[in-house]
Order: C-alpha cells, then sequence, then structure tokens
C-alpha cells in the first residue's frame, strides 16, 4: 500500500517531485506510525463491512478502526463482535485483496484476548488494538491482554491509546494523570504505535461542541490539554511517540460537488479559485484549518468519521516542495556543525541546530506521504485524490 496509491501512476509522476514509498502492515513501527494518516472510524455492526473496508482502500485510505466502543449501542456488542470475525473471515478468502491497515476499538481488556482466538487464521490482517479512556489504572491491562494475544497468535499487534478521560481534562488531576500514561506507555513501548486525542469527550466533560467554523484549537480548555500531551508525549528526543489530531465532526457530501469539475479536468484547469471557494462554502473551511494547527502543534495523522474527510488529511500532510528543499539544505552532512543559512526560496533563514528536529520529521512525512512539485498545491493534491 502507498499513499496516492488509488490514482494512476502518469497522474502520481505529475503531482510528485518524489513519491510516496510503499509500505505493507509489517514494515517498521516508525514508518506505520508516520503513515497512519487519515484513520476512518467505521462501527463493526455494518452488515458490509468486508466490502466497506475494500471500498474505501480503493479510495485512498490507509487506516481504518472498527469499533466495538462508543459508536455502538450497549445491547449490539455481542453482535458487533460476531459480525466482526465473520467480516475478518470474508476478507481473510478474497483472493488478492489488500485492506488497509486494521485496528479494532475494544471495550475491555477481555475483549482483546477473547477476539484474538475467535478470529484464527484471518488475526493475520489485524494490526491492533485502539484502547479507550486510557489511563495508567485501565492501560496496564488492556496493554498486557494485547501482549498476551500477541504472543497467543504470533501475529505482531500495536495498541493506540486513546487519550480521552475526564481525569486527563481536570486541572487537579491533570498532571499526575499524564504522568502515569506515561510510565504505563514508556514500560510497553514496542506495542504503542500511536497515542490518540478523544476531544469529543473531553467537549463532552463540560457540555461543549464547537461548531463548524471553529477548531479544537479554538476551544481553550481543549487547547490546553492538546499541549500538555504534547509536552509530554510529543519531544523530539527520542522519548516521545506519535500522536494524531482530534476528530472532525461535521461532513457533507463533497464528492459529489466536485463531480463537474472532475469531469473535466483533474487538474481543473485553472479553476483551482473555484474550488477553494467551494470549500469554504460547503464547511470544509474549519477542518481545513484544524488539520493545518493539527501539524503546527506536532501532531500527526487525524482521527475521522467520515469519508470525505480522508482526503484532504492526506492532501495537507503532502511535504511542499519548498519545505523539501530546506529540510535537505538542514541535514546536509557538511552542516553537522550548524551555523545559519538563507533558504533555497530565498524567504526565510535557516537554522541548522534549532531546525534539526523539524527537518528530520518533514523527512519522515516525506518518506510516507510524498513530496510535490513546485507547482502543485492542496487542490490539485486533492481533486486527483477524488478522481482516482
Amino acid at each position: 500500500m502507498r499513499h496516492f496509491g488509488h490514482i494512476a501512476p502518469e497522474v502520481r509522476q505529475r503531482l510528485f517531485h518524489r513519491e510516496p514509498c510503499a509500505f505493507t502492515a509489517d514494515s517498521s513501527p516508525r514508518l506505520l506510525a508516520a503513515a497512519l494518516g487519515a484513520t476512518l472510524y467505521s462501527p463493526a455492526t455494518r452488515p458490509r463491512l468486508a466490502d466497506d473496508i475494500l471500498k474505501q482502500a480503493g479510495r485512498g485510505v490507509i487506516s481504518m478502526v472498527l469499533c466495538l466502543e462508543d459508536s455502538i449501542d450497549d445491547a449490539e456488542v455481542d453482535g458487533a463482535e460476531e459480525n466482526l470475525v465473520d467480516q475478518f473471515a470474508d476478507l481473510a478468502e478474497r483472493e488478492g485483496a489488500e485492506p488497509p491497515l486494521l485496528f479494532v476499538r475494544v471495550r475491555s481488556p477481555e475483549q482483546i484476548a477473547d477476539l484474538a482466538v475467535r478470529l484464527g487464521p484471518s488475526i493475520r490482517l489485524l494490526s491492533g488494538f485502539v484502547l479507550p479512556k486510557f489511563t495508567e489504572e485501565r492501560g496496564v491491562a488492556f496493554l498486557e491482554s494485547l501482549a498476551a494475544a500477541e504472543a497467543a497468535s504470533g501475529r505482531r499487534l500495536f495498541a493506540m491509546p486513546v487519550l480521552e478521560s475526564a481525569e486527563l481534562l481536570h486541572l487537579e488531576s491533570r498532571s499526575e494523570t499524564l504522568a502515569g500514561i506515561a510510565r504505563t506507555v514508556d514500560k510497553y513501548r514496542e506495542r504503542v504505535l500511536a497515542l490518540r486525542l478523544g476531544v469529543t469527550d473531553f467537549c463532552s466533560a463540560y457540555g461543549l461542541r464547537r461548531p463548524p467554523h471553529m477548531t479544537a484549537y479554538d476551544v481553550h480548555i481543549v487547547a490546553s490539554v492538546i499541549a500538555d500531551v504534547v509536552n509530554h508525549f510529543g519531544r523530539a528526543d527520542g522519548t516521545g511517540f506519535t500522536v494524531t489530531g482530534p476528530v472532525w465532526e461535521y461532513f457533507r457530501a463533497q464528492e459529489r460537488m466536485f463531480k463537474p469539475q472532475l469531469r473535466r479536468s483533474p487538474f481543473l484547469e485553472g479553476r483551482a479559485e473555484e474550488l477553494r471557494q467551494a470549500l469554504i462554502e460547503h464547511d470544509i473551511d474549519g477542518l481545513l484549518r484544524e488539520i493545518e494547527l493539527d501539524r503546527a502543534n506536532g501532531l500527526l495523522g487525524k482521527t475521522c468519521i467520515h469519508p470525505s474527510h480522508v482526503l484532504p488529511v492526506h492532501a495537507l500532510s503532502v511535504v511542499s516542495h519548498e519545505e523539501f528543499s530546506d529540510a535537505e539544505d538542514i541535514l546536509r552532512p557538511e552542516r553537522d556543525g550548524g551555523g545559519v543559512m538563507r533558504s533555497a526560496y530565498t524567504n526565510k533563514m535557516n537554522e541548522v541546530k534549532p531546525h534539526r528536529a523539524w527537518a528530520e520529521r518533514t523527512l519522515q512525512r516525506a518518506e510516507v506521504f510524498g513530496v510535490a512539485r513546485e507547482d502543485i498545491g492542496f487542490v490539485e493534491l486533492l481533486t486527483a485524490g477524488l478522481s482516482g
């Protein structure tokens, strides 16, 4: 699999200075954590789940979470588990099928062990489990159960803890909660692929819901938690983890909106401004701003609950030619001693030592999302992805 792998090779060549790399579910944790991108959530109750998974893979989805927790009713859990096992068996029997990275969001540690047994040979399609409302008290049992399931199945399984508990939000308990989470994930570091932020639960604790023209960073109590999570877990000194961006709750049928432009040209033939205005008018402007703020605040990837969010996340994750040029300049071996130089684009100064960690992260993102050509921007990437 690869990002933008669903579009024609000749179109990718026109879009990318350096194309996204190919990888598999067995690639290194470092690469997979960076490559998660827009992680699409789906209730495990969907009756045609196997078909849905392959359909979304064909549209560019790289990672999915099949949810047994908040997205389904308490009374549906048994049926959802049975459906999940059946759908995995269906997928495993489809010759040549290439699903995205698949994770299951569970409710309890016991579900991990139970599902690992019930999935049988089809567990080879599973990349891991999403662990809800993660704290030190809850997290140890989840991670021990995951380690046992991995040993029993012989399949490498990752954890993605979700940081969303009220203890993390409340000021009087936040510091100790963060410290406890840090102790837990550090102990099981090799199993933790990424940490996910559950902003909807944060808002729920105070009866809040952000409107579509506001980002998570406009809700100050939420922004403060994001900042503290990144402070603890997003460090670039080798102790950090990949932390993914919060969910965006609003959606419309953007694909239908774009169809007239796509029929005329995958590159819009000068109509880029028309599409930009359409994006704003259809409430996606807030999503785009939040994705940019995610990256500016040290987050990579995003939780998504609607397929229309996937391509915007991926298009804005592509490294621009200017970013790539700056990062390569900073990391040249002859720059190891430090110093400062004018950028190749002659619009900024690149200071080698302070900007080194940024440059390393930028090249990691470039590896999995690619580097756009100089004249290619978000609109062209989005439109080509939709037409693919």
